[in-house]
């Protein structure tokens, strides 16, 4: 039986390089592709469901190109010693929270961070996940919980040196029959990266076991890189080089990588990232929570680097994330007249980074999947091709979104979830999980 859809009578800005909005336009939806898009009330095509989008806004899902799910149970945890510098962030926070998650707890608090992204529009992530006690298995958990929620995601689990070499080798095992398990099993919703950690908690053995791993999977990795000085002097005292030099030497870097940060890297680093087209994913409000700095998202731009955009967990919302690029690159310049056009690629960028790992997604356009969003955002000032991005940045992302779509298949309608699980008891268990963590802090 084929699955039909009609959105009809939206302002459409169908994303991608040569995004254009489009006014009173209906988009025809068959199983999961975009059939047709045409002139509201040009042609008679019936369908089995039709949504009225009513004047609003139409644009594609939002994608977010740097998310950890299980942060989701860091959320009012208040028993956490006052750290100065970032690893002691890391030290007692996220390496403690991180050591307490069980299969059941990755599971519900990636089902967490999925159904707020449902609620904010954001129907692709790539995820990187850290549970040293509970890693075999880790990945496949937190596949079931994005089936249930009917989003695409893109998963790898950290490999560390930091809790010794039998996690570190389970870690490498998982990446890898994850992996591999998905390029056997693939249906363009759940994809796997090599996932590693950071510079500063891997030694060169298991760079160098990681690299011909993920290598022979042609996966990519996903890796902190640079997001604080430290990470940077202690690659320089340990290995005589900058973390960039040093990936590269282990073949880390290439086009389906993801470096997320990349706060502290100097302009050799940059040439050596675009050399080898690698994809470098900011997220500004963590590094500003953090108080690591800002990423140089102008040098970047300068530079013919591939930069996107990533909350880190600090958000759900892709459209606050956004906002806060662009003061920060304010604030780092001083200059509140600059950034805005580079700011404005990231949503794009992400749509060129997603592609990397997923065929057919992030542009409205015929033979493309139906990953669509609609936000109760109605004009108040001209819109246009041209400003789309003005609007966004100031009107559209104080607006709700209220309906969410992937592959065609309706998430959530009228802000109500579409995806027959129940929210309230989801989050109850959630937080009965999280206290029991808590309480051991």
């Amino acid at each position: 039986m084929q699955e039909t859809l009609i959105i009809k009578n939206t302002i459409l800005f169908t994303g991608s390089e040569s995004g254009k909005v489009l006014k009173n336009y209906d988009i025809f939806v068959r199983n999961g592709i975009i059939e047709d898009i045409f002139k509201s009330g040009s042609k008679k095509i019936n369908a089995k469901k039709t949504i009225d989008a009513n004047g609003r806004i139409v644009m594609p899902g939002f994608i977010n190109s740097h998310m950890h799910f299980y942060s989701s149970f860091s959320t009012g945890l208040n028993r956490v010693k006052p750290s100065e510098k970032f690893i002691e962030v890391l030290e007692n926070l996220w390496w403690r929270l991180d050591k307490k998650l069980s299969l059941k707890a990755t599971y519900y608090s990636a089902l967490v961070a999925l159904i707020n992204a449902i609620k904010n529009g954001t129907t692709t992530i790539i995820d990187h996940h850290a549970s040293p006690f509970a890693i075999r298995g880790s990945l496949f958990e937190i596949e079931k919980a994005v089936r249930s929620c009917g989003l695409r995601a893109s998963l790898c689990y950290e490999v560390s040196d930091r809790d010794g070499k039998k996690k570190t080798i389970e870690g490498l095992r998982e990446n890898y029959e994850f992996i591999r398990y998905k390029k056997k099993n693939d249906d363009n919703f759940v994809r796997g990266l090599f996932g590693l950690h950071a510079s500063f908690t891997l030694s060169d053995e298991t760079l160098a076991i990681a690299s011909d791993l993920g290598n022979s999977l042609d996966s990519g990795f996903h890796i902190h890189c640079a997001e604080d000085i430290s990470d940077e002097e202690d690659c320089i005292k340990k290995y005589g080089m900058r973390i960039v030099e040093r990936l590269n030497k282990f073949s880390i870097l290439g086009p389906k990588t993801i470096l997320a940060h990349c706060v502290c890297v100097n302009e050799r680093e940059m040439d050596i990232i675009r050399i080898n087209n690698t994809p470098v994913v900011l997220n500004p409000q963590s590094n500003a929570n953090n108080a690591v700095g800002i990423s140089d998202i102008l040098k970047f731009a300068k530079n013919g680097i591939l930069y996107g955009l990533g909350t880190d967990a600090m958000t759900n919302n892709m459209m606050e994330e956004l906002r806060a690029a662009l003061w920060m690159c304010h604030l780092k310049n001083k200059n509140p007249s600059v950034g805005f056009g580079e700011v404005s690629k990231l949503l794009l960028n992400n749509q060129k980074i997603a592609l990397r790992h997923f065929d057919k997604i992030a542009e409205i356009k015929k033979g493309n999947y139906a990953d669509i969003i609609i936000l109760d955002y109605y004009p108040h000032t001209p819109l246009s091709s041209d400003n789309f991005y003005g609007h966004l940045i100031f009107g559209i992302s104080q607006s709700d979104v209220i309906t969410t779509i992937v592959n065609g298949r309706v998430l959530m309608e009228n802000r109500q979830l579409k995806i027959g699980i129940d929210e309230k008891e989801v989050f109850e268990k959630a937080s009965n999980i999280a206290g029991k963590i808590w309480s051991s802090f």
